[in-house]
């Protein structure tokens, strides 16, 4: 009986290994692939920053710049309602291009803000991001009312933003980046620990366009955060 229950707890020590293993591999590619994206991000935001009259002309061109934003939303949406069916390298490639086309959003926000506010709204946001991603999957506690709380929350910070585009309102904008950086901690935890049971459910070939789901909502978990915090913290240009 004894030996039955040395070869029990061999087991039970083996597949235990084979679960972590399986969801270390998984979180690799998902903060792997956010990386890339955010350097992605951040070069082409570079490159485009330097180009003053292109900036300009986006804009300026209402059209333009509202046709980046909706193919932005468009491609979220794409990537996250087709991870089940979409190639590997099909994600790859879609979540590479909104990641370039919201550096081309950034051109702007880098040419309003000054390079010190941005250091320092980035450093932050590592450091935060960092402690809640690691909160998220370490900890034992569903973290899946913590979810739905900031997603309510995501919700009225979009309804409160489409305002703040018609009623330009310092208060407004303040109590705005203040709920973001309180909704995008809230997410940023509950996506770390939903990645973390997905990697046990997630299987095969397909598991690579789950990887990249993964990393655009971390990434947009990141990019949100930074923004919010930017907003507070942040000097503009005079």
């Amino acid at each position: 009986m004894a030996q039955g229950r040395d070869f029990r707890s061999v087991g039970i020590q083996t597949v235990g290994a084979l679960a972590d293993e399986r969801v270390t591999s998984f979180l690799r590619r998902v903060y792997g692939w956010m990386f890339v994206g955010l350097l992605v991000t951040a070069a082409v935001a570079l490159f485009v920053s330097g180009q003053p009259a292109l900036v300009q002309a986006i804009a300026r061109t209402g059209f333009l710049f509202f046709g980046l934003i909706i193919a932005q939303l468009g491609l979220v949406w794409w990537i996250s309602a087709r991870q089940a069916t979409l190639a590997p390298s099909t994600a790859a490639g879609l979540f590479l291009l909104y990641a370039g086309l919201n550096g081309v959003i950034f051109s702007m926000i880098l040419l309003a803000y000054t390079g010190e506010s941005i250091a320092t709204a980035f450093v932050t946001t590592a450091g935060m991001f960092g402690a809640l991603a690691l909160f998220g999957t370490v900890t034992r506690r569903s973290l899946a009312g913590v979810g739905q709380f900031a997603f309510m929350g995501l919700i009225g910070i979009i309804i409160a933003s489409v305002i703040g585009i018609f009623w330009h309102n310092d208060a407004l904008q303040f109590l705005i980046s203040a709920a973001g950086v309180i909704v995008f901690t809230g997410l940023t935890a509950w996506d770390a620990q939903r990645l973390k049971a997905m990697a046990l459910q997630v299987d095969g070939p397909q598991a690579g366009s789950y990887a990249i789901g993964g990393a655009l909502a971390l990434y947009l978990d990141f990019v949100n955060l930074f923004l919010m915090i930017l907003r507070l913290l942040g000097g503009r240009r005079g």
